[in-house]
C-alpha cells in the first residue's frame, strides 16, 4: 500500500506513546499513512513548529489550542484538537529541602490526599515556593493553580516557573526550582537523580484530566480528511494495543530508546504501571489510572474538557466566561473524532459533553450504539463544573 509521510512534532514524554506506538507497531501503515515524528526541544517550539505548517499534526498540551483561541499567547492559528492523547500522568515534586522539611514536620507522603498535602507543603514552604511546570498554558499549571486556590497554599506566595521537562531535575538540583508539576517520566528522573521526591500525583488533583491532544490545524483538518482520518485511526488502535497489560514491557523498551525518550525503560514502566519510587529513601506508591490512553472512551475530546480549560483561563485573564466557554468548546473536535471512528469498534459517547467531577465510580453511560462505562470523574474538592452554564 502506498503511504503518506506526515511529519508530526512531539515532545519525549510518556504519553507521546500512541504516537510511538503506531509508529513502530505500523498501526501508522495500515491506515495508508507513515509517521515522521521529530521531537521538539520546548513546548513553545512545537506549538510553532504546528502553527507555522513546518508539521501537520501535534502531541500538544490541552490547554494550548484553547489558549489560542481565546488569543491568548500571541499566536491565533486556528488549531482543532481532534482526539484526547492521554488522560493523566502528571506528578507534583519537591526538592531535597522541602521534603526534609515536611519528614521533620512528620509528613507521612500518602501520595493521595491532596488537601493534607497542600496544609504540610503551606507549613513546610514558610510562605513561599517556586513551582517548575512545562508551559503556561498546561494541564500542569491548570492543576497546580485548582489545587492551591482550595488548600493552605492560597495563603502562601506561589511563583510559576517554565522549565522544558527534561530539564525538571537540573533546575531542581540547581535551586531554581522548589517544587515542579511535570509529566513522566522526568518526575521519577529527579527521585533517581537524588535531587527530589514525588508528594502527589496529578489523578490526587482531578482523576479524569484531558492531559494531552492530537492537534491539528483547522484548515488542514478540512482540506485533508482522509489523511486525518487514517491519522486518527492508527493512534487509536495504537491506544487500544497499549491498553493490554502484556503490552507495557514493550511498550517501555520502544519509548526508552535514544531515538524517543533516551531514558531507563524501568522509568517508564512505573508510568505505565502506576507502580512509584517516590523517594531517594525507595518508598513505594500504587496509583490506579495514572495514565491513561484507551480505556473508558479516553480518546474522545468531550467539549465539557475544554469548556472547563477556557474557564479556568477567562477567570485568570479577565475575560467574558460565556465567549470563552464558545471559543473553547470549539476547538475539542468530538464531530471530526466520530467521522474518523465511524466503522471501527471505538466507543462513541452518545453526547459530546458531560458534567465534568460527576462521576464518583465508573458508570455506564449512552453510547452510539448501546453503553458505554466512564471512569470515574472527581476533583479533590469534590466541586464539579456544568458545562451548561456556559455557552457554546
Amino acid at each position: 500500500m502506498r503511504t503518506v509521510s506526515l511529519p508530526i512534532a512531539y515532545m519525549p514524554l510518556v504519553d507521546a506513546a500512541p504516537l510511538i506506538v503506531a509508529r513502530e507497531m505500523g498501526f501508522d501503515q495500515a491506515e495508508g499513512v507513515s509517521l515522521d515524528l521529530r521531537a521538539a526541544p520546548s513546548w513553545s517550539s512545537l506549538r510553532d513548529m504546528l502553527a507555522f505548517g513546518h508539521v501537520d499534526a501535534a502531541h500538544l498540551l490541552s490547554p494550548v489550542p484553547v489558549a489560542m483561541a481565546m488569543r491568548l499567547g500571541g499566536i491565533a492559528t486556528p488549531i482543532s484538537a481532534v482526539s484526547v492523547l492521554s488522560l493523566n500522568g502528571n506528578v507534583i515534586g519537591v526538592g531535597n529541602r522541602l521534603e526534609q522539611r515536611l519528614l521533620d514536620a512528620g509528613y507521612g507522603f500518602d501520595f493521595h490526599d491532596a488537601h493534607r498535602a497542600g496544609a504540610a507543603l503551606a507549613d513546610a514552604a514558610a510562605g513561599e515556593v517556586v513551582f517548575g511546570v512545562p508551559f503556561p498554558f498546561s494541564m500542569h499549571v491548570e492543576l497546580l493553580r485548582y489545587w492551591i486556590a482550595g488548600t493552605a497554599l492560597a495563603q502562601t506566595k506561589v511563583d510559576i516557573r517554565t522549565v522544558p521537562p527534561p530539564l525538571m531535575a537540573q533546575a531542581l538540583a540547581a535551586g531554581e526550582i522548589d517544587a515542579f508539576c511535570v509529566g513522566e517520566p522526568w518526575g521519577s528522573v529527579s527521585v533517581d537523580n537524588g535531587v527530589g521526591a514525588l508528594l502527589l500525583p496529578g489523578t490526587a488533583i482531578w482523576s479524569c484530566a484531558p492531559e494531552k491532544v492530537l492537534a491539528v490545524r483547522t484548515e488542514w483538518a478540512e482540506t485533508e480528511p482522509h489523511l486525518l482520518g487514517g491519522l486518527m485511526r492508527a493512534i487509536w488502535r495504537a491506544g487500544r494495543w497499549l491498553s493490554k497489560p502484556e503490552s507495557r514491557t514493550t511498550a517501555s523498551e520502544m519509548l526508552s530508546r535514544r531515538t524517543y525518550l533516551d531514558v531507563s525503560p524501568e522509568l517508564i514502566d512505573r508510568a505505565l504501571m502506576g507502580e512509584f519510587t517516590i523517594s531517594a529513601r525507595g518508598e513505594q506508591r500504587q496509583v490506579d489510572g495514572f495514565v491513561e490512553f484507551f480505556n473508558g472512551a479516553a480518546a474522545f475530546p468531550w467539549r465539557s474538557q475544554a469548556k472547563w480549560i477556557a474557564h479556568q483561563l477567562a477567570g485568570r485573564n479577565g475575560l467574558d466566561h460565556a465567549e470563552a466557554g464558545h471559543l473553547g468548546g470549539a476547538v475539542f473536535r468530538s464531530d471530526l473524532y466520530r467521522s474518523a471512528l465511524a466503522g471501527t469498534q471505538a466507543e462513541l459517547p452518545g453526547a459530546s459533553e458531560k458534567i465534568e467531577g460527576a462521576i464518583p465510580a465508573e458508570a455506564l453511560v449512552p453510547a452510539a450504539t448501546g453503553s458505554l462505562m466512564l471512569p470515574r470523574n472527581v476533583f479533590f474538592d469534590r466541586r464539579v463544573f456544568d458545562p451548561s452554564g456556559v455557552e457554546c
